[in-house]
């Protein structure tokens, strides 16, 4: 179905922007209007979102995408997952940066003194958080 970046996203724009277009969403969310309905049905489907339609000022029928209860215990379980998973590529990023400044230091050591001080300031400057 929906992978969980997309499924989180667009439950998320949908809880603080009910009655987004889906044209706007689809920008948002940098993907096709066509997917973007076809994601839409898909969770009308399964219950996680209701469909609501109202008349705009400009006498054009527009339409406000509800969570449900059941959605919105759904986004509740995809953004602590979501979460988890974030921390955890922060984590292995943070371990691959970590390697690559000992690379670079490693590398400064069997350089000339000169280029070893210009290495060492470029991992100094990198560690400014």
């Amino acid at each position: 179905m929906l992978s969980e970046d997309l499924r989180y996203k667009l439950l998320k724009l949908l809880a603080e922007e009910p009655q987004i277009s889906q044209r706007d969403l689809a920008g948002r969310l940098a993907i096709s209007v066509g997917k973007t309905n076809y994601c839409l049905s898909a969770l009308v489907d399964i219950g996680l979102v209701k469909i609501n339609n109202f008349r705009k000022a400009d006498n054009k029928i527009a339409y406000a995408y509800l969570l449900t209860p059941r959605g919105i215990e759904e986004k509740s379980k995809v953004t602590v997952s979501f979460l988890q998973r974030k921390i955890r590529e922060y984590g292995e990023l943070q371990e691959e940066i970590e390697m690559l400044r000992q690379e670079v230091l490693a590398a400064a050591s069997d350089e000339s003194p000169a280029s070893t001080a210009s290495l060492t300031q470029s991992v100094a400057i990198g560690e400014v958080n």
